[in-house]
């Protein structure tokens, strides 16, 4: 039997994702497709697959009340974001989304880890992208809406939370020399492996 190659892990092996406190993270289309955004004169437009990504991710504390959301931005084939495992389901971030309980999706605070919520919304709008190429006709994707891994960063203090947000909200002018923007959005050629960090001041 042909043994497969072992996938690398981003993840720390030692560290506990359950716990409390803001977290960075980054999510990337599979190839790096833009399939939910155009940037002109940088000003993000998002599409219809757009809109659908953003408010996904709005529902997530009514799936995990364990969970509060902070900056936030859909970009043409990524999305960055920060949100924080709480110590209370009652966190000042969960009321930027409407409070009716999904209560068969409800997780206990212990069950709650960063690799849970993020593989709920990528299953969440894998399916509902899926749905719409079906209905719509947004543009397929092959096998895998996004990477496999995902990019994330422990955000250690204030000063770096402010650099995190600063740098979400400002990444639509800085589209052109993203190291995710691959012009045209089709080319599976690129100088940063796939899922790989990028080295920003705030991670020093």
């Amino acid at each position: 039997m042909t043994e497969r190659p072992q996938r690398r892990s981003l993840r720390h092996a030692h560290f506990d994702y359950s716990h409390s406190g803001p977290y960075f993270i980054t999510i990337v289309t599979q190839h790096r497709l833009s399939l939910f955004a155009q940037i002109v004169d940088a000003e993000l437009q998002l599409s219809a697959a757009g809109e659908m990504i953003n408010g996904l991710w709005l529902t997530l504390p009514e799936r995990f009340p364990g969970v509060a959301l902070d900056e936030f931005i859909v970009m043409p084939n990524h999305v960055h974001a920060v949100l924080s495992i709480t110590e209370e389901n009652d966190s000042v971030g969960a009321p930027l989304v409407g409070t009716r309980p999904l209560s068969h999706r409800v997780r206990t605070m212990r069950e709650v880890t960063l690799g849970t919520v993020v593989g709920v919304f990528k299953s969440l709008t894998t399916v509902a992208y899926t749905r719409g190429v079906r209905e719509s006709r947004w543009r397929p994707f092959n096998k895998r809406l996004w990477q496999r891994n995902y990019f994330e960063h422990v955000v250690r203090d204030e000063r770096s939370l402010d650099l995190i947000r600063s740098y979400i909200q400002a990444n639509p002018s800085m589209w052109e020399t993203d190291p995710e923007n691959l012009g045209t959005g089709d080319s599976l050629q690129h100088g940063r492996p796939q899922g790989s960090p990028l080295q920003e001041p705030w991670m020093v």
